[in-house]
């Protein structure tokens, strides 16, 4: 597999090991993993030690030494809002499911120092054809993605315009969940695991008064032009308008400067769980 620094294993056996690493301070001898994730008891040290390497091979969240394993704390979530680097990101698919559905069309825009500095927009071949229903919400059509590039060969460029950013997008889950199904053909197995925020939950947050918080309706309150609706082109590109002025709105008047404040304010009902 590339080396991409932000795919990570999707196994369910690495995350059994980043909960077991969690309830024990962050180390834990291999042995020990061996014996709780693997299910493998009385294995000697240099054996357990193999086993948690080949589990952990490139991924980043983890340090093996000695036979002991480390979980690596992530320091992306203490850095300030205005030192990080966003792709925003919009996607169109065949339908709202994954699996069998594909991606049509992928949109993103890099956003830098509170403004949009590059962006990656490219239609997609689905290999499977699109429904009627998708084809006119979209305006994208089989002729279109014809002659487009597989998702295979979007990949590698993919994931080196994403680098170590933070993902944003509006209903993030669904675009992240998309994105990762393709990944995952790719390069079976992994997935991205930057963090993301979801301008539906910031806007819900910081614009309560809103009727609601569809992008259109955030779009009309900030005076965003959307060109074209349900083209990834352009819902991405209003994303990152939104989100910019986002920005701005929960560091002045709510005082969230970091990303893990970011993130725990899109979640109100684990802070009143905290509190």
């Amino acid at each position: 597999m590339p080396p991409y620094p932000n795919l990570v294993s999707d196994s369910t056996l690495v995350q059994d090991t980043i909960d077991l690493l969690t309830c024990s301070g962050g180390r834990a001898a291999a042995s020990e993993i061996v014996d709780a994730v693997f299910k493998l008891s009385h294995i000697d040290d240099e054996l357990a030690g193999l086993l948690v390497a080949d589990l952990i091979r490139n991924d980043r969240r983890f340090k093996l030494d000695n036979n002991t394993v480390e979980l690596l704390k992530d320091d992306s979530y203490s850095r300030l809002l205005k030192e990080l680097d966003f792709v925003v990101v919009d996607v169109e698919a065949t339908g709202a499911k994954t699996p069998p559905n594909r991606l049509i069309e992928l949109g993103a825009y890099r956003i830098r120092g509170g403004y949009i500095v590059d962006k990656f927009v490219s239609l997609v071949n689905p290999e499977i054809p699109i429904p009627r229903f998708v084809a006119s919400l979209t305006g994208i059509s089989n002729e279109m993605v014809k002659r487009a590039p597989v998702f295979a060969d979007l990949a590698p460029q993919w994931l080196d315009f994403v680098s170590d950013s933070v993902l944003v997008a509006h209903n993030a889950p669904f675009d992240t969940s998309f994105l990762n199904h393709e990944i995952s053909r790719v390069y079976p197995g992994h997935r991205m695991v930057n963090p993301h925020l979801c301008t539906v939950r910031l806007s819900r947050r910081a614009l309560p008064k809103l009727l609601n918080h569809r992008l259109e309706t955030i779009a009309s309150h900030f005076s965003i032009p959307i060109v074209s609706r349900h083209r990834a082109f352009s819902d991405a590109l209003a994303t990152a308008e939104i989100f910019i002025l986002l920005l701005t709105e929960l560091e002045q008047t709510h005082g969230i400067k970091d990303l893990a404040s970011a993130r725990n304010f899109q979640f109100p009902e684990l802070e009143s769980a905290i509190l």
